[in-house]
C-alpha cells in the first residue's frame, strides 16, 4: 500500500518518487503558471501488486489537489487514469479535455 509519508516531490528533477520494493517509481512533470504537465510514468518491472499504479497516480493527483494546481495528462497511461476517474477529471485545466 502506498502511504503519503513516503512521496516525495523532486522539484530539482521534476519528478514525484515513491520507493517501492527497493525501486523508485516516478511520474516525470513539468510546471507551467498554475498548471503540472504529467509526461511520464515510471514503475519499476519488480512491482507485482495490480493496485501500485492506481494508488500512487491517487497519491500524486491528491498531492497536486491541496497545492490547488490543475493538471494536464500527456502521458496515455496518465490520461487513461483521469478518464476512469472522475473525481479527478475536475482538475483538468477549463479547455482541456481527455
Amino acid at each position: 500500500m502506498v502511504e503519503a509519508a513516503e512521496l516525495i516531490d523532486n522539484e530539482f528533477l521534476r519528478q514525484f518518487e515513491i520507493k517501492v520494493d527497493g525501486q523508485l517509481a516516478k511520474i516525470e512533470y513539468s510546471s507551467q503558471e498554475r498548471k503540472i504537465f504529467l509526461t511520464k510514468l515510471v514503475i519499476p518491472e519488480n512491482v507485482k501488486d495490480e493496485n501500485f499504479k492506481k494508488d500512487f497516480l491517487a497519491l500524486v493527483f491528491d498531492h497536486i489537489a491541496d497545492r490547488n494546481l490543475s493538471i494536464v495528462p500527456t502521458s496515455p497511461e496518465i490520461a487513461k487514469f483521469v478518464r476512469s476517474n472522475r473525481k479527478y477529471k475536475r482538475m483538468l485545466p477549463v479547455g482541456v479535455r481527455i
